[in-house]
């Protein structure tokens, strides 16, 4: 989800400037319903990972490589710089295929041009670095097209809630119970606003008043809609982190091990939790040391969401 995310401002910088070309994205089903409507795309073609899965995964994907020819692209950009992403791009027959020149897993033998980014620069800087090797100006400002998504039954309509995103696939990354009770029971004694937990994980929130748990029970169109209409959010290091931050919903994202200056939210009015301290977002501050997030910790930011969301609801 992230990789999405951190490449739609580079699909609509190209659209912008070559606006009769045709754009088609390559993109997982998963991820596919933050493209739906996006103006500044042609077509989707999608790549069904789980298909490729097991022994005679890789025979299925030689297969379903050989449909990228009827694209009939004359150039690939590949930002993801896999070795699948790669091939893709051979596959697709692009005469020119331009890749970031940390590509990974050998993928850059499939570019054409590489284009030179740094160790220490955010994804969405990286991804814009490919434009001017493409003859395009960077933008200013980064546009983020998403889609207006879809009501979810269940949230309060016409009132403002907190949401809580705590888990996370990377290691080390996701919320433990501990923390989590903490944060809900310290947010509850200085805040009346319901949390909405969202995201893929197993927590017993009936203990909590005014916690709606909407654990696996979120389809994407939902949590786009969920995130842009929240007063505050909350996200460990995740694509759901990025989706607030591309939404412009305020957003306190908490880093354990990661570096902010290059996963972090893309927007230096977010808050990050990071090192033990929680500030404005800086994409050109060196990281604290790492810290763990614990309870205490837990408190700190529920203290502090707290006093944020009466700021933001008395204004």
């Amino acid at each position: 989800m992230g990789d999405v995310i951190h490449a739609l401002p580079v699909a609509s910088a190209i659209h912008q400037a070559w606006p009769d070309t045709r754009i088609t994205w390559i993109i997982d089903p998963r991820w596919a319903p933050l493209l739906e409507g996006n103006p500044d795309l042609s077509a989707t073609h999608e790549f069904p990972r789980c298909e490729f899965r097991g022994p005679l995964g890789i025979l299925r994907f030689f297969t379903w490589c050989r449909s990228l020819k009827d694209i009939r692209a004359d150039a690939a950009l590949d930002l993801q710089c896999l070795f699948r992403s790669g091939l893709m791009a051979r596959f697709s027959t692009a005469r020119r295929v331009w890749g970031l020149s940390d590509a990974r897993e050998g993928a850059g033998f499939f570019y054409t041009d590489r284009v030179s980014v740094a160790d220490n620069e955010h994804a969405v800087q990286r991804y814009l670095r490919a434009l001017p090797a493409m003859g395009i100006p960077i933008p200013e400002q980064p546009d983020w097209i998403l889609p207006r998504g879809r009501e979810h039954e269940t949230i309060p309509k016409n009132r403002p809630y907190v949401v809580l995103h705590p888990f996370a696939r990377g290691a080390r990354k996701s919320l433990n119970k501990e923390c989590l009770d903490a944060f809900l029971k310290t947010f509850r004694k200085h805040s009346n606003l319901p949390c909405v937990l969202v995201g893929a994980g197993s927590y017993n929130s009936e203990i909590h008043a005014g916690v709606l748990n909407l654990l696996h029970r979120t389809k994407l169109a939902e949590l786009i809609t969920i995130l842009r209409q929240a007063t505050f959010v909350v996200s460990v290091d995740s694509g759901p982190m990025h989706l607030a931050a591309a939404l412009g919903t305020p957003l306190l994202s908490i880093h354990t091990w990661s570096d902010p200056r290059r996963v972090g939210p893309y927007v230096e009015s977010a808050w990050i939790w990071q090192g033990g301290q929680i500030r404005r977002q800086n994409l050109n501050l060196t990281p604290r040391p790492q810290k763990p997030f614990s309870p205490e910790d837990a408190c700190e930011t529920a203290n502090f969401v707290a006093l944020e969301v009466l700021r933001l609801t008395q204004t």
